[in-house]
């Protein structure tokens, strides 16, 4: 027998072999996905295959498989958990019950996941817990292109089509609940992508010339603020280039970057700009995007000074083309840096 997708956040949990966790169908796991973190316990390499949406990737084989979800995960976070066929992920929900997670475990797999035809994809994800104990998964598109999720609900960050990695929008992604376009540029905005993202309800926040480009959306300019669906708040922040013989890239006061507050959960979002001063004004950031690709952007010494006046906890470089990032964990000590396949 099996708990109703309703009681999932509450978990009156089912005693299973080895331990007590929740076995799901694969409807019942649909719907439990919104409320939960999910993680494809399976190798690096069977995730880069396919994956289910806001799966972050953590192997059940890795010998440190529990230290790796401790550092993400807080003792009573809801998880959701799947492999190949199931196997894995029982031992895998059985071990993270007893260590005190909250565990559902998908029956079948992956593969009985993909015999129903229900959506995949092949982005990376990284999952994060607001201090609320609510998961927040950040997809990790390409460039400077983003998608969050948090509970059921998804904001698309500067959606493009191309790029060298193709995107399809409408058969890899449910409508957006909101779109944030930092810029005009084409690396950023496409209106091809924000067609198919955009529903009766999505909501489409950027600044005035995009606006006026679009014929539609809410234009905010550095400084203004406005609340997305689900009461997240959003901060709009200068983005600008200030070195001589670059300023005509991204002129002071025309784009923004942006700051989602979630839960209590704060990103920054940089969108194309150097190291600017009004940067010193970020306060507890837990996730930073920085651009480093000169000379649009920031040198690589330009976003080590940008990241130690933040003070994120986490950065994750993007929009970075072809620079080599590979000194930047060592240059910068203490904080998270997470280098990603975002070129």
């Amino acid at each position: 027998m099996r708990k109703l997708i309703s009681l999932l956040p509450f978990f009156g949990c089912i005693a299973c072999a080895g331990g007590n966790y929740t076995n799901l169908t694969t409807e019942e796991f649909a719907g439990a996905v919104k409320q939960m973190a999910v993680v494809d316990v399976r190798t690096p390499e069977e995730y880069a295959a396919g994956h289910l949406r806001d799966a972050s990737n953590i192997n059940w084989f890795d010998s440190d498989f529990m230290d790796q979800i401790a550092k993400t995960y807080p003792k009573g976070t809801s998880l959701a958990v799947y492999c190949r066929s199931g196997k894995r992920s029982a031992a895998a929900a059985a071990k993270l019950s007893k260590a005190g997670y909250k565990v559902a475990n998908m029956l079948g797999g992956y593969l009985a996941w993909t015999e129903e035809n229900r959506p995949v994809t092949t982005y990376a994800v990284e999952t994060f817990i607001t201090p609320a104990g609510t998961p927040v998964a950040i997809t990790l598109i390409k460039h400077g292109t983003l998608a969050i999720s948090f509970k059921g609900l998804t904001y698309h960050v500067d959606p493009v089509s191309g790029l060298g990695k193709p995107t399809d929008y409408a058969k890899e992604f449910n409508k957006a609940d909101a779109i944030l376009i930092t810029h005009e540029h084409g690396d950023h905005f496409d209106r091809e992508a924000i067609a198919a993202l955009s529903g009766d309800k999505t909501a489409i926040i950027t600044n005035a010339r995009c606006a006026d480009m679009l014929g539609r959306g809410t234009a905010l300019s550095n400084g203004e603020s406005a609340e997305l669906p689900g009461g997240i708040k959003l901060d709009a922040v200068p983005a600008y280039n200030y070195t001589e013989g670059r300023t005509m890239f991204h002129p002071k006061g025309r784009d923004n970057g942006f700051v989602l507050t979630i839960d209590g959960f704060r990103i920054y979002i940089a969108g194309d700009t150097e190291d600017i001063p009004e940067m010193a004004a970020l306060k507890d950031i837990d996730v930073a995007f920085l651009p480093v690709n000169q000379p649009y952007t920031m040198t690589v010494e330009q976003c080590v000074n940008a990241a130690k006046v933040i003070g994120p906890k986490v950065l994750i470089p993007y929009h970075f083309s072809q620079t080599d990032l590979s000194d930047l964990p060592a240059l910068l000590p203490g904080i998270d840096v997470r280098l990603r396949d975002m070129q």
